[in-house]
């Protein structure tokens, strides 16, 4: 399964745009797709898990790719999600494992580094981002999901916004995006490590968001100092 809260930071939810932005706010999407170059970014929500599979089998949704996940196990009304895969006219599942019910119903299968093979940052619920360091060579023909992506994205003609080398460059955009005209008036905020190098990030401690100039080395408890994200704070 996925890191759920650090999939939120990132934007990984359908209702909410990357680095804990509305996505129901004009403001919010005009401000990311200025740091992006993008005129393109969502102005409206997709559809949540459940919803999806009734979409596709439905006909609304022709693509899927599945990331990180067995659907076909995890979620509830495992017999529809079935019929609405073997349907779907295109199934990309990356997954560390070559044998799964969902991979089973793929039509492009991407092997993907597994838990002890990734290179990266995980936050628990408790707003704490920890490095997320290899034991392990990846296995086999085995690539990280940001290297999938980013090589998927070069194909499709967006070199210049994918040319990812390593995982701390990645890190370091979506910390500059969370701070990126903020000045207090979102949680999320961890511009303080936006300008990490390579042994920085590699040496990471855990701390917990925001950290920020005021707060470089993180904050345990919000809202201690009576002060609240909001114009009269």
């Amino acid at each position: 399964q996925p890191n759920a809260m650090g999939g939120r930071e990132v934007g990984g939810l359908a209702n909410q745009l990357a680095a804990h932005m509305e996505l129901n706010s004009p403001e919010a999407t005009e401000r990311v797709g200025r740091f992006w170059g993008s005129d393109n970014v969502a102005t409206s929500a997709g559809y949540k898990a459940v919803d999806l599979f009734e979409a596709i089998e439905q006909g609304k949704v022709k693509a899927i790719w599945i990331m990180g996940t067995n659907p076909a196990v995890s979620l509830p009304n495992a017999d529809q999600v079935v019929r609405s895969l073997k349907q779907c006219p295109l199934v990309v599942v990356s997954d560390c494992m070559a044998h799964t019910d969902t991979v089973a119903l793929a039509n492009v299968r991407l092997p993907a580094t597994g838990w002890s093979e990734k290179n990266g940052t995980v936050t628990n619920s408790e707003r704490r981002i920890s490095r997320q360091r290899s034991l392990l060579p990846p296995s086999g023909e085995a690539k990280p999901d940001w290297w999938i992506i980013s090589e998927v994205a070069k194909r499709m003609g967006y070199e210049q916004a994918f040319s990812y080398d390593h995982p701390y460059e990645i890190f370091k955009e979506h910390a500059e995006l969370s701070g990126f005209e903020n000045n207090g008036s979102r949680a999320f905020d961890i511009s303080q490590l936006q300008d990490l190098d390579l042994k920085s990030y590699d040496a990471l401690k855990p701390q917990q968001w925001p950290v920020t100039d005021a707060a470089p080395y993180g904050t345990a408890r919000l809202f201690a100092d009576g002060k609240f994200f909001t114009p009269s704070g």
